[in-house]
């Protein structure tokens, strides 16, 4: 189910786990990764294709949240300020919302954009954690600097989750610990 609109959002019956990022930094293929389902949520090369909320209910126990990318997008300013406040609203008001997963590329780690992300989310303070995306792309030494160097940087935010997850939907590497983290975060 995709949403527009705070008041098209579903009741908050079930737990959610919502995935937020810059625009291709891999939401869609990471849901696709947990979920063990090809086309569950639609990828794209374009930047700025997520432009709703989309709720992938899993085993009728939790819903997965593909939230809109920021950075940059393929529109108007106004029509990517409209998705991406969508995104910001969701993360403030949902109170059935037990984790936020912010997916960072690997292969560039936090960026000055992502900061307004961390900021945004420790003021809410939505419990999030960092999951580094694309880490097939590097050695195993390049993930583990990357990995560390992430955790030191979030170390001291309020809401950051201590523990830094490197994944590769691509390759499968890091996806059976995700899955476990969304399971222990809805208390499941």
């Amino acid at each position: 189910m995709g949403c527009v609109q705070m008041e098209g959002l579903p009741d908050a019956d079930l737990p959610e786990v919502a995935f937020a990022g810059r625009s291709n930094v891999g939401k869609s293929s990471l849901i696709n990764a947990v979920t063990g389902r090809l086309k569950l949520a639609r990828a794209s090369n374009e930047p700025g294709r997520t432009r709703e909320v989309n709720f992938f209910v899993a085993d009728e126990a939790l819903r997965l949240v593909d939230l809109p990318g920021y950075g940059f997008a393929k529109v108007s300013r106004g029509a990517a300020n409209r998705f991406q406040n969508l995104g910001r609203n969701y993360l403030r008001g949902r109170p059935n919302l037990k984790r936020a997963y912010l997916l960072i590329d690997a292969r560039h780690g936090l960026k000055s954009v992502d900061t307004e992300a961390l900021d945004a989310l420790d003021e809410a303070a939505v419990s999030y954690q960092i999951v580094l995306t694309k880490a097939d792309k590097l050695k195993p030494a390049e993930v583990e600097a990357v990995t560390a160097k992430t955790l030191q940087q979030i170390s001291r935010r309020a809401a950051a989750f201590p523990r830094v997850l490197a994944t590769s939907a691509a390759k499968g590497a890091g996806i059976p610990e995700l899955r476990a983290e969304i399971l222990a975060a809805c208390g499941l």
